[in-house]
């Protein structure tokens, strides 16, 4: 604990230090991890996502459905947590070129929106 900081509650003292919480660099990780499997083209995102092209005008184009899982409750937990916050995603960030893009695209998103 930083002195002067006992007093401030949990959201006030990483507002104060300038962190984000631990809840979002998590979803932060698992976006990471969503866009990796999706563009690494392996068998394990396949069986992970499927990605429904859409040509609707609101949202990112790139809609995902989770695959569902009897066995394995691990995946399927990170599936059903990542599909909610991907359809949020703007389209830039869901068409980056490259990983370090996407982070960086991800990072500019205001946290409110995720």
């Amino acid at each position: 604990m930083m002195r002067g900081l006992e007093h401030l509650s949990y959201e006030e003292r990483l507002r104060e230090l300038g962190l984000v919480s631990l809840e979002k660099r998590k979803l932060r990780g698992d976006l990471i991890n969503a866009y990796k499997y999706l563009k690494s083209g392996s068998l394990e995102g396949a069986k992970l996502f499927s990605v429904v092209p859409s040509n609707r005008t609101k949202g990112n184009g790139h809609k995902l459905e989770h695959r569902m899982f009897h066995l394995n409750m691990r995946k399927n937990f990170f599936t059903v947590r990542v599909t909610e916050h991907w359809h949020r995603l703007p389209r830039e960030v869901v068409k980056s070129p490259s990983l370090e893009i996407f982070k960086s695209r991800l990072d500019a998103i205001p946290c409110n929106l995720l």
